[in-house]
């Protein structure tokens, strides 16, 4: 996937998520969030499409749907492959921890989820307070 068509498929997912359900527009973008192939076949991209999203868009609306949706499915697929620059990314960048707050252990072994848990910012999450 070239970077113009991986920056195509973010902007997609975006619109998608602030559409109105039901809309025209929803229904232009609903390809975007059909990231099973991605999810599957091609991890790396899904990881690109991940910064992707998150550097365009750190709205709650739009981390709420990334946190839970491809970077959980992204480590309970492929935990031991990624592990290691979710952590790099989240050390580097606040609100990428943050984004981990909304992740869910779903199928991680104890190894990654432990290793996701000592790297996330869960402030924001589930009422847990901003502070």
């Amino acid at each position: 996937m070239t970077q113009q068509e991986l920056d195509n498929l973010a902007d997609n997912w975006i619109r998608c998520r602030y559409a109105p359900r039901g809309s025209a527009e929803a229904e232009a973008t609903a390809w975007a969030t059909d990231l099973y192939d991605l999810e599957y076949d091609d991890p790396e991209t899904l990881w690109l499409l991940i910064l992707n999203i998150h550097g365009k868009d750190q709205s709650a609306r739009v981390q709420e749907v990334l946190s839970a949706g491809p970077v959980e499915d992204l480590l309970a697929k492929h935990g031991e492959r990624f592990i290691d620059r979710v952590e790099a990314e989240a050390r580097k960048d606040p609100k990428f921890a943050k984004l981990l707050g909304g992740v869910w252990k779903n199928r991680m072994t104890e190894g990654i989820w432990d290793r996701v848990r000592a790297v996330w910012d869960r402030r924001g999450w589930d009422g847990i307070p901003e502070e």
